[in-house]
């Protein structure tokens, strides 16, 4: 095993359980604000359907739940096995808001989901549906902590080097917390966590009303999904919108290599509908653009320019070129602490450190590389455009299906038709979709800031831990085993308790 290359296998154990994880938290942050939409139907009309149906898609949260809980606990340990410096690098940052979250949001709503189970007979309906409503909201308070530390990924704001404890330390929590790329991920994430709960909710019901199965309570299940779901699939849209918006501001090659854009073009830029991107020749195959699209949508102008991939590699040489004199004044001061001309190249030229860096993550001496050796990295800041540029799109075309499907829903649904229609088959058969088009967007945002775990400060390949291939391949393989029991499971429970159905005679 000695031929493998132990950071590719930490990298892939790390995407592994974290694409796992994110099976379950969607459809967590989506079903806690039906059911408190749900429950709050029940407390206002006291019709004992509606309680029937918070208790069944309460059951299926709670195995959701329980699952997303154990798959994210493993996936925290990473940071201290396989990208121990990475901790220890950026740790006093980074681990700020995954504190909090654990502290604020996550004793929230393990405490809200023992009360949402066993206090039926013990609370008011008011405070039952508090209850409800204070997990719902420790779920979502979850994601806005774990978003701030991949937003700082993305966009490390708040934050310096300092050169006498060799780390990155913070600088303003205040920067950190209002990151603007962290808020756009967020209100993108949790929406898109919205229309993964109604599609679920929509096709599990549309499964019993096709079979005439518990009406009552299906057929409101059905509206609610169809609702919710509507403005939830709408949100994405727009919001996805300012999340494209912030990438193009901060992470322009990312930008470059999800539209396919080698070349710059005049403003405003075209959009690439299709296309078979070539790494190789740095071109595109079979293009179809429509003209000035994604100008608007990256800049909201008319005269600013979009940078492609070719100019951004040209533009890295010289950032590599600064971040060698960063690198050789670090070196400099690590000698002699009281280098005061060291440190002032160091402040001159600090914020292209990372550059510098990347050339080590390559296995090149900054001292000693040559301008083969800076354009040779500068190419390394290029990710695979053709995984970027179709996971992007086929994300796109998902959310615009799921617009459809809902506005279709929710005609059906205002209109009192719920008897076995060709809506309901479309919504069972659009049932993974929502996972497929959340992947896809994970991948687009993950994959495309490579080769950096913090942008533009450490490279991936120095983050990780001093552990041979073996090692990292033994615990992969153990992941994926353990991993793939516990999907079997949680696949049995939800569809057993799925196809019983509500313990009611309602319908």
């Amino acid at each position: 095993m000695e031929h493998f290359d132990p950071v590719i296998l930490a990298r892939m154990q790390f995407a592994a359980t974290a694409l796992y994880h994110f099976l379950f938290v969607p459809l967590t942050l989506g079903l806690s604000w039906l059911l408190v939409i749900l429950e709050a139907t029940y407390v206002m009309t006291a019709n004992s359907v509606w309680k029937d149906a918070v208790k069944f898609w309460g059951k299926l949260f709670g195995i959701n739940f329980a699952m997303g809980v154990a798959t994210g606990v493993t996936m925290e340990f990473q940071f201290g096995t396989n990208w121990a410096y990475y901790s220890h690098y950026v740790g006093d940052i980074f681990g700020t808001p995954l504190a909090i979250e654990g502290l604020m949001a996550f004793f929230l709503e393990s405490t809200m989901v023992g009360l949402f189970f066993f206090g039926w007979d013990k609370m008011s309906r008011v405070q039952h549906l508090t209850a409800t409503g204070l997990l719902a909201l420790g779920t979502n308070l979850s994601a806005v902590w774990i978003l701030i530390a991949n937003g700082w990924m993305q966009d490390p704001v708040g934050a310096a080097f300092n050169v006498d404890t060799m780390r990155m330390e913070m600088t303003s929590f205040f920067d950190l917390l209002f990151n603007p790329v962290a808020q756009a991920k967020f209100v993108h994430t949790v929406s898109a966590g919205y229309v993964c709960g109604s599609v679920f909710m929509l096709a599990i019901s549309s499964y019993f009303l096709r079979r005439g199965q518990h009406v009552e309570i299906m057929k409101r299940s059905f509206a609610v999904a169809a609702s919710f779901g509507l403005a939830a699939s709408l949100s994405v849209v727009v919001l996805g919108d300012e999340s494209g918006y912030t990438v193009n501001a901060h992470q322009q090659m990312k930008m470059a290599a999800i539209e396919g854009m080698w070349d710059t073009e005049p403003a405003p830029a075209a959009m690439t509908l299709f296309a078979i991107p070539d790494r190789t020749a740095m071109k595109n195959v079979g293009e179809i653009k429509v003209p000035a699209l994604l100008g608007l949508i990256g800049t909201r102008s008319f005269n600013l320019t979009i940078l492609g991939i070719k100019d951004l590699v040209a533009q890295s040489d010289g950032r590599i070129q600064n971040g060698i004199k960063a690198y050789a004044a670090m070196v400099a001061i690590k000698k002699d602490p009281k280098d005061d001309a060291a440190r002032s190249v160091l402040a001159a030229n600090g914020k292209d450190l990372g550059y510098g860096l990347l050339l080590k993550s390559t296995g090149v001496d900054p001292a000693q590389a040559t301008d083969a050796d800076i354009h040779a990295a500068s190419l390394t800041l290029v990710p695979d455009v053709f995984t970027l540029f179709w996971s992007f799109r086929i994300m796109v075309a998902c959310g615009f299906w799921f617009i459809a499907l809902f506005a279709l829903a929710f005609w059906k649904s205002s209109r009192g038709k719920f008897a076995p229609n060709w809506v309901q088959r479309a919504a069972l058969y659009s049932l993974p979709l929502p996972w497929i088009a959340i992947e896809l967007g994970w991948i687009v945002a993950e994959y495309g800031r490579q080769p950096w775990a913090i942008d533009g400060i450490l490279p991936t390949r120095l983050g990780a831990s001093a552990v041979s291939a073996p090692e990292v391949l033994t615990s992969l393989i153990g992941f994926v085993i353990f991993y793939t029991v516990l999907l079997v499971v949680d696949l049995t429970l939800m569809i057993r308790y799925a196809r019983k159905g509500p313990e009611t005679n309602a319908a």
